[in-house]
């Protein structure tokens, strides 16, 4: 690891401690961009085109899950050396990517409820300490109007005894993410890093044009959340990734792929908010 990449890692894990979020500005080339931004659209009418495929997270927008070589960048994003850094970092080299997919959120999306993905596990509550990551690229340098994500600094620490299913908070705390709440706008060639219990939401898309977001979902071992995913690669896939890659893959390897059906929604997402 270079010295640059070094510190940029360190910045990252300090910054995920403190706040729950931290970001690389220009880490892919437009070009990268944009082929991922092909793939992902035509993902999504494939997914659209059959039951499950995509699964709705609030009015207009949507969550599609991905088998890794639906990506043509797969490899140069998981074997990026800041994501590995990263994730070496904060989950130790032994940790596992576990999802891949994208979140888009269209003309007319409007307002999620607070929330965290999933609940606060004993380690984060007891040791303070962080057993999965969630990296965001943007297919789309964002502005206001297209309903940025917005996120409420260290609440990744929050226990959440008082939120619905582990996951919502109950009205009476919006203020208190209100108040620290940030907006966020990442150019194409960025790419965010946070702990999937920061508080967030989406925001409403008033703009014309779709929002999709590659999520690359990263655990420590032992976390867990590989049990609401189904990604596979067929077995000439699996041959020909280079050995660092394949070490860290949570995916079955198998003759044939056949399309993910979701496995699950979130549902208090489900009800936007006007």
């Amino acid at each position: 690891m270079s010295s640059a990449v070094h510190d940029d890692v360190e910045r990252a894990r300090r910054e995920l401690h403190d706040a729950g979020i931290s970001a690389l500005r220009g880490a892919f080339t437009p070009e990268w961009v944009a082929q991922l931004r092909e793939d992902v659209d035509t993902a999504f009418e494939e997914a659209r085109s059959r039951e499950g495929g995509a699964v709705g997270r609030g009015p207009q927008r949507w969550y599609v899950e991905l088998h890794p070589q639906a990506l043509r960048g797969f490899v140069e994003l998981v074997d990026h050396p800041w994501v590995r850094g990263v994730c070496e970092a904060v989950l130790g080299p032994d940790y596992q990517v576990v999802e891949i997919g994208f979140d888009t959120p269209f003309p007319g999306a409007e307002h999620q409820p607070w929330h965290r993905d999933f609940p606060s596990p004993r380690e984060t509550r007891e040791e303070r300490r962080l057993t999965s990551l969630a990296f965001n690229i943007t297919t789309v340098s964002t502005t206001d109007e297209m309903g940025p994500f917005e996120i409420a600094p260290g609440t990744q620490w929050d226990p959440g005894d008082d939120f619905d299913h582990g996951m919502f908070p109950p009205r009476s705390r919006y203020p208190d993410f209100e108040a620290v709440a940030e907006r966020k706008y990442p150019k194409v060639g960025d790419i965010s890093v946070r702990s999937a219990l920061t508080v967030h939401r989406g925001t409403p898309n008033r703009s014309d044009v779709a929002r999709p977001v590659v999520v690359l979902g990263v655990d420590a071992p032992g976390a867990g959340n590989h049990e609401h995913h189904d990604p596979a690669v067929t077995r000439d896939y699996w041959d020909a990734l280079p050995e660092r890659v394949r070490r860290h893959l949570c995916v079955a390897v198998v003759d044939e792929l056949t399309p993910i059906t979701q496995k699950h929604t979130i549902e208090g997402l489900v009800m936007g908010e006007g």
